[in-house]
């Protein structure tokens, strides 16, 4: 197995270089580096030369070349190192955001000030950001290093006192947040400290030549598991299934197999281990039979494959799936902050990455940012005929109605991706609804007079049906509430309506915690006639 990963391992190196427009020679094991860009468009090997002038200068078939730090990061034991950098903020935690967001968030960050961002690679997993005023013909203004490792050393660091920011693809637990509250740190989870920036889906994805389009969560456990071992078990071709996974160790790896199996997680034996997304994406692609799973902004030319739950309710890996989180394999992407040594320059950052300057800068690092996004409803789309069904599963009478009743008014209005939850046992909106409401007061805030607005409520299945609808009416009325309280008048244009329509119409299964939460949810639908 180990030769036949290290066969893959190259193939897949090469095969970046090719698209890439380069090849590169085999140099010296002792100085060969790797050169490699966030978004993976760069990856390049070759023989470690000099760093100089902020470009890493390697030596290849092609002859030496020049690659500009602020493009790449570069791995290998030859890769220069610089001792005592020192910055005026520092952030650390979480790979997945370090080195696939912050380069390109710094960019944006300084480009909102009319400045510079001169980006370098002083170690490995280290950007350094210097911001240069005046489009960079100024005086420096601030500096930021970003040492990307794991989503623990992200609330370490900021315990320890070592940086001002985290970051971390999960949410802070309840013992990490004591311990920090024990040390003086504030409140970790309230919204000065704990800050959403971004929605990151982890897609399944094969070979693009693969006829599967879909996958249910119990095929996938069977594939992971090594209990199917053909295509053909899941409906593709006779062909030996090639199982390609991440390291035990890594965050990427735990979500998806608990996702999978919860804590029983089986001891599996795959055909490959990637080393991160940019690899797994790689090896996918060029061998027909492979599957994987990759972080959202990694699918490059691999192909994504729909996820059907256990309750038989099929979701795509796009970005308004993820952004109304009803797509099962989405989390968010956080930076948390101390409340006692939050200065200025990390302030400004931090309200920054927030807004939705950031959006474009977000979208374009391969992350889902949390701009509001607009689809169309209609009878022939995937949820209004799943309703069809309901409705036909229910005798005629009053739940047959009110699903009847859903799909009239899905005939009138699209969808917006904006959707309320709340906390557990609480009328109170959760952690990101504060935030989404204030987004949706200034898109709506653009939209003509009269445009209408139904905020339309749902629950999960606890309870009686007519219970359940009742409650969906009271859920609608609360945002609709907050949106008026905090708009003070911005939205008198706008025409809102509530509804509700209970149990049905489920995005989750509602066998679970998790489920139920994001059943219990309040919509926003626009007019169809309504336009910017």
């Amino acid at each position: 197995m180990v030769n036949r990963l290290a066969s893959q391992l190259k193939t897949s190196a090469a095969g970046v270089a090719i698209a890439s427009g380069l090849l590169f020679s085999t140099a010296a094991v002792a100085d060969q580096v790797t050169l490699k860009s966030a978004d993976g468009t760069v990856n390049l090997v070759g023989e470690y030369i000099d760093f100089k002038d902020d470009n890493y200068i390697i030596r290849t078939a092609l002859g030496d070349l020049r690659i500009s730090a602020s493009r790449v990061r570069c791995e290998g034991a030859a890769c220069p190192s610089f001792d005592n950098v020192t910055a005026d903020v520092a952030i650390a935690g979480s790979d997945a955001i370090g080195l696939g967001m912050m380069p390109l968030l710094m960019s944006g960050f300084a480009a909102s000030m009319d400045a510079d961002a001169e980006i370098t690679n002083p170690g490995d997993h280290q950007t350094l950001a210097t911001l240069i005023a005046d489009g960079g013909f100024g005086d420096e203004i601030g500096s930021y290093l970003v040492s990307s490792s794991t989503d623990n050393e992200a609330f370490q660091a900021l315990l320890e006192g070592s940086a001002r920011v985290g970051m971390s693809s999960r949410r802070i637990t309840k013992d990490e947040a004591r311990a920090l509250r024990a040390d003086g740190a504030g409140n970790m989870v309230s919204p000065d400290q704990e800050r959403i920036i971004a929605v990151d889906s982890m897609v399944v994805v094969t070979h693009p030549s693969n006829p599967v389009e879909q996958l249910s969560v119990d095929q996938l456990r069977g594939i992971f598991s090594g209990q199917i071992t053909n295509w053909r078990q899941v409906g593709g071709p006779d062909k030996s299934i090639t199982v390609v996974s991440r390291d035990p160790d890594s965050a990427s790896y735990d979500f998806f197999m608990t996702y999978l199996f919860g804590d029983e997680k089986p001891n599996i034996l795959p055909q490959a281990i990637a080393a991160d997304d940019q690899e797994m994406s790689n090896v996918v692609y060029l061998d027909q039979n492979a599957i994987g799973f990759v972080g959202y902004a990694f699918q490059r030319g691999a192909k994504p494959v729909t996820l059907v739950n256990d309750c038989g309710i099929a979701a795509a890996p796009d970005a308004f799936s993820a952004k109304t989180e009803e797509y099962d394999l989405s989390r968010r992407m956080y930076l948390y902050n101390r409340e006692d040594n939050l200065d200025d320059a990390s302030r400004s950052f931090l309200n920054f990455v927030v807004s939705k300057d950031a959006d474009g800068v977000i979208g374009k690092s391969g992350f889902i940012d949390l701009g509001i996004s607009r689809r169309a409803q209609d009878l022939t789309d995937s949820r209004a005929t799943q309703l069809a069904a309901e409705a036909a599963a229910y005798d005629a009478g009053f739940e047959s109605s009110v699903v009847n009743e859903m799909l009239d008014e899905m005939a009138k209005y699209d969808r917006l991706s904006t959707t309320f939850r709340f906390k557990t046992g609480s009328s109170k909106l959760d952690e990101r609804g504060m935030l989404d409401l204030a987004r949706l007061i200034e898109y709506l805030e653009d939209m003509p007079s009269g445009t209408k607005v139904s905020l339309v409520g749902f629950t999960d299945s606890v309870g009686a049906f007519e219970a359940n609808r009742n409650l969906s009416f009271g859920r609608a009325g609360a945002v609709l509430d907050e949106i008026r309280g905090n708009a003070q008048g911005r939205l008198d244009h706008v025409e809102f309506a509530t509804a509700g329509f209970g149990e049905v119409a489920p995005s989750a299964c509602n066998a679970n915690d998790r489920g139920k939460a994001i059943n219990r949810r309040v919509e926003v639908w626009i007019s169809k006639d309504s336009a910017t």
